[in-house]
């Protein structure tokens, strides 16, 4: 793998994690709402990853044909496929004096547990830090590289 194919790999990282730590600080934010635009209590969000396809098989075979050997189980990145709710994750609590109660006084709440969101964000933040730690060693690379040309 090449060091453009392995920016572009910590790149996808990069910007996956980052989605990834908005929906949960969306998640975090609104764990008290009732009320949301598209009707009932706010839902929480997960983001869904998957590895990014390997080119038609016309396209490896050509490479090889060519002299390039990628290795054949090599990384092609992350993408986001979608951002996933769970319409049953509410839970339920009786507050008769709440504006959003229903006629037997329940109020539906998102059932959205704070301390798995926060580990949830680190986890996300972690996942950054080593794909900027990727790029850094990356630049380094390609830095000394250059100064080898100038000698």
């Amino acid at each position: 793998m090449g060091i453009f194919e392995t920016m572009r790999v910590s790149l996808s990282g990069l910007t996956a994690q980052r989605l990834r730590m908005d929906v949960i600080s969306s998640n975090i934010a609104n764990v008290e709402t009732t009320r949301s635009p598209e009707g009932g209590p706010y839902l929480r969000r997960q983001v869904i990853f998957q590895a990014e396809s390997a080119p038609p098989f016309a396209t490896l075979l050509s490479n090889q044909l060519d002299g390039q050997r990628p290795a054949p189980n090599a990384s092609r990145g992350v993408a986001v496929v979608g951002i996933r709710t769970d319409p049953e994750a509410v839970r339920e609590v009786y507050d008769p004096a709440h504006p959003d109660a229903d006629e037997n006084g329940i109020v539906r709440y998102p059932d959205i547990d704070v301390v798995t969101e926060m580990a949830d964000l680190l986890a996300a933040t972690r996942a950054y830090e080593a794909n900027v730690t990727v790029l850094d060693a990356l630049k380094s690379m390609a830095m000394r590289a250059l100064s080898i040309g100038r000698a």
